[in-house]
């Protein structure tokens, strides 16, 4: 039989996924990585962590699915986005990398748009606004900051691309994973050599340029024999895992949203066009779909609020269906209780590092159901406010909204999720995501399929559809219309508070 790798290189491990050429799922493995956090702020990973996890998960993913190497026909990735990986010649880690989620650029990434001539420029160029987590800001940073670092850099690549060239002994990209790092023109789906000169960052730097599922290299005999595959085995281009993500839950194609609740939470919706959001708010990148794009807002602390609850309040592991079913308990909208779910700053709608957490509208007769509902509301009203951009102000039809991540699985947040969201929320039988998205772009790069939409439609169904109640959905407008408000009236208490922190 003929199967295809998908291998996750994600923030907490690298998780690899065998596939059959039927869409079965044959088996899965995930590796822990460490978290590195120097300092307030600030997240960084070893890299050569990512390739020992990824050694580690291919080999047990096979054992576990009682196959051989030289079965394997492709391999695809997904992985975090926007983390710097600095080389040199040799290939050697300089220093390690900044993640996705590390705030330590604000002032490189206002002046990345300084020099751009202003946001309405860099949004001509990019597409995107230079936001802290994106890797071009990285690059300034290090250059201000360790400048000896700087002068040693071979090559800049992202998370996935290093274990790529672990693997192929290739320095290449995918243009939807590139989008993310705000140097690429995401209309043209190249480099934005102009922005690159305004910022003076030599092109050489940047890997080659490829689409998702187009081969990028093949296992070089060092690569194959660490992973225990077969020399030779063609690796396509893979994408972010906001793009894998998509094409694992069948967003590729319009009228279709992902709306994923894991630790950070993702709305993103597939387009035929590159539609911008003038305000920068949302992104628009280039999707795993050739010539597609995806249009999509993170928000930082989605279950990752209810996590902290969670594990605030209890003395062992946090039950999260006990602490659920307490919260049905309250009424819809709490009787006017919000909870602002910025507990790491916030990125979409709002692009406040400085953002702080909490409850609103407490009284006397507030007690811990409300606390926790309205918990769960300010989480999906921040989700819900993402997808209002697209669809009420951009234009990005909205038929379904598939639901993913953790808090998917609680059938009480999947009917809050579709009253506020105001659509059907759907589950599908792919419960995988990312990883499960990788392993269809190897497929479609092996040939299995034409292309990824049809990859999509022969593996991926919509189940369990939960519809919007009318009642409850006119209720949520109203409380939604409010908690839209609450960031504006307190943005500017916000940074008084970051600056008595210190």
């Amino acid at each position: 039989m003929v199967h295809f790798l998908g291998i996750d290189i994600g923030t907490s491990g690298t998780k690899t996924l065998v596939l059959s050429d039927d869409g079965t799922v044959l088996a899965t493995h995930t590796v822990g990585h460490d978290l590195l956090t120097p300092k307030p702020g600030w997240t960084e990973q070893h890299p050569e962590q990512w390739w020992d996890a990824t050694r580690k998960s291919v080999k047990a993913a096979l054992k576990k699915a009682k196959c051989k190497g030289g079965d394997i026909a492709a391999v695809g990735f997904s992985g975090q986005m926007h983390g710097s990986v600095f080389v040199d010649k040799k290939g050697n880690v300089i220093r390690p990398a900044l993640l996705w989620n590390d705030q330590r650029t604000a002032a490189q990434s206002e002046r990345i748009t300084e020099l751009a001539g202003g946001p309405k420029a860099m949004m001509a160029m990019t597409g995107n606004l230079p936001l802290t987590g994106y890797t071009a800001p990285k690059i300034l940073w290090l250059r201000d900051n360790e400048p000896k670092h700087y002068k040693k850099i071979h090559k800049i690549v992202l998370p996935k691309d290093y274990v790529r060239w672990q693997m192929t002994g290739d320095w290449a990209t995918d243009v939807g994973d590139a989008s993310g790092m705000a140097l690429l023109d995401v209309t043209k789906r190249d480099w934005s050599h102009k922005l690159l000169g305004k910022i003076d960052v030599d092109p050489e730097l940047l890997p080659a340029l490829f689409e998702s599922s187009d081969v990028t290299g093949e296992l070089h005999a060092a690569g194959a024999k660490a992973l225990g595959l077969k020399p030779g085995t063609p690796v396509v281009g893979g994408s972010g895992d906001v793009m894998t993500g998509a094409v694992g839950n069948g967003i590729v194609i319009a009228g279709l949203v992902n709306a994923n609740l894991g630790t950070g939470g993702v709305v993103a919706a597939h387009s035929d066009e590159a539609v911008m959001d003038p305000q920068g708010r949302v992104a628009t990148m280039c999707h795993a779909v050739k010539g597609g794009h995806v249009v999509f807002g993170c928000m930082l602390s989605a279950a990752g609020s209810f996590q902290w609850y969670g594990d605030m309040m209890s003395k062992g592991k946090p039950d999260f269906a006990k602490l659920t079913a307490k919260a049905e308990g309250a009424p819809a909208g709490c009787e006017g209780l919000f909870f602002l779910p910025y507990l790491t700053g916030e990125r979409c709608p709002h692009n406040d590092p400085q953002a702080r957490g909490g409850w609103i509208g407490l009284t006397r007769r507030t007690d811990e159901a409300a606390l926790i509902r309205s918990l769960l509301e300010g989480v999906t009203f921040n989700m819900g406010s993402m997808l209002n951009i697209m669809r009420d102000e951009m234009g990005i039809p909205c038929k379904q909204v598939r639901g993913t991540g953790g808090g998917s699985k609680s059938a009480f947040w999947r009917q809050m999720q579709a009253d506020i969201y105001g659509a059907p929320l759907a589950l599908t039988n792919s419960e995988e995501g990312a990883a499960f998205g990788a392993a269809l772009l190897a497929a479609v790069g092996a040939g299995a399929y034409k292309d990824v939409p049809a990859a999509c439609k022969a593996l991926i169904k919509a189940t369990d559809v939960t519809k919007p109640v009318a009642k409850q959905k006119k209720q949520y407008a109203k409380h939604h219309a409010v908690y839209d408000k609450l960031y504006g009236d307190l943005k500017d208490r916000f940074a008084d508070m970051a600056a008595l922190s210190g």
